[in-house]
């Protein structure tokens, strides 16, 4: 059993290298590719872009990998549909799609209505 361990932890180990270095080649390549000439800023180092990477893991999505967390918001809307009667459910879906642009398909008159001959 602890051979499985070891080689699952080595094949994780070699994942996470793999992905530090191609995550920190790509930004290095794309900033250097854009960032000097559109801003006239430095170009980035390897290690510099690796920083980059972290640093932005860190402000924008944090480091605790909860996948989906920013999903509440709709476990929190199931609950408040449910609570609601069919009108309201209703009238709120018609608010939404005001709200969003969304048109109802138009209904069309049957064509015994249309035809005036």
């Amino acid at each position: 059993m602890r051979h499985n361990y070891f080689r699952w932890g080595l094949r994780l180990l070699l994942f996470i290298v793999l992905a530090v270095i191609v995550g920190g080649l790509a930004v290095m390549y794309l900033w250097n590719w854009l960032a000097p000439d559109v801003f006239g800023w430095h170009t980035l180092n390897f290690g510099q872009a690796v920083g980059l990477l972290v640093l932005c893991r860190l402000l924008i999505g944090g480091m605790r990998g909860h996948a989906g967390r920013h999903l509440h918001w709709r476990a929190r809307l199931a609950e408040r549909m449910e609570a609601m009667t069919a009108e309201e459910r209703e009238k709120f879906r018609a608010g939404l799609h005001a709200r969003c642009g969304w048109r109802q398909p138009q209904e069309t008159p049957p064509a015994s209505q249309n035809a005036d001959t």
